[in-house]
């Protein structure tokens, strides 16, 4: 395929993200008589794309998917939006929507925990795998994207980072605000930005995979991103909703998730 149109595909998959919310399509299957609305945390579209398909294939039922910031999707959800389930980037959205009585409080897991990752172009002269936080420093970063940290998780851990190392302060005239993790990636990847933060799940999947250099921030750095799903109190599809979360809480899907920079957490999660 010819780079020029990997790249015109990438960046109209990117212009959808600016609205907080992109639908992922999953082929239907010819029996698939049966679907499932799923709201999920931009950091997921590429795993949970593979899981909606494995699992369409196995059982016809069709898995369709919205993606977008936790907190955009979660303020859908309290306004009539009519999904399944929502996977979030953290704990927090889910247990406001349990609060409202918007979703089903013995639901709630944390079914994985993501990772924050410092993001350079390939043919960007900046070593962030060897120096990390310190190519922030560098005079030729003038901007870096971070995701919205009023409603993006990811936003709210790459603040918290730069904070850790005393660096706030320093750059945060220089950051510029995607609606969401994915955006944030977008803004690096059109050269609108010298680095960002964005998850480790977007720097290892297609299409960006390999179009970058990146250094893990360490855990200890921001609050652990302990990412939760949570079936929605108006489902109307209770019963298919409640087998796919069964799956997702399967070695197989766990393994999707952990191939593509998750960790696998205990499933249970104690509510606070």
């Amino acid at each position: 395929m010819w780079p020029g149109l990997i790249s015109i595909r990438r960046s109209i998959f990117f212009t959808l993200v600016l609205a907080g919310l992109v639908l992922i399509p999953v082929p239907r299957a010819e029996s698939a008589d049966r679907e499932i609305s799923v709201a999920a945390a931009a950091d997921l579209t590429a795993a949970l794309q593979e899981l909606a398909a494995s699992y369409q294939k196995r059982t016809g039922v069709l898995v369709k998917l919205s993606v977008g910031s936790s907190g955009a999707l979660a303020q859908q959800i309290q306004n009539g939006a009519p999904f399944d389930i929502f996977f979030s980037a953290d704990m927090d959205y889910p247990r406001q929507l349990i609060a409202s009585g918007h979703a089903d409080g013995a639901t709630l897991y944390r079914y994985a925990v993501g990772q924050l990752v410092l993001w350079v172009p390939r043919d960007s002269p900046l070593d962030v795998e060897r120096r990390g936080m310190d190519v922030l420093l560098d005079l030729s970063v003038k901007k870096i994207a971070v995701a919205n940290p009023q409603h993006a998780p990811y936003g709210r851990a790459a603040v918290a980072a730069l904070k850790h190392y005393r660096l706030y302060e320093t750059v945060s005239d220089r950051l510029v605000l995607g609606e969401n993790v994915s955006q944030a990636a977008q803004f690096v990847e059109s050269g609108n930005a010298q680095a960002g933060f964005v998850a480790l799940a977007h720097v290892v999947a297609p299409p960006m995979e390999g179009e970058g250099k990146y250094w893990v921030v360490p855990e200890d750095a921001h609050p652990p991103l302990d990412q939760g799903v949570i079936l929605i109190s108006h489902s109307a599809h209770e019963k298919e909703a409640r087998a796919f979360l069964g799956f997702v809480r399967t070695e197989e899907a766990a393994g999707v998730l952990r191939r593509y920079g998750f960790t696998s957490p205990d499933q249970k999660y104690k509510l606070k």
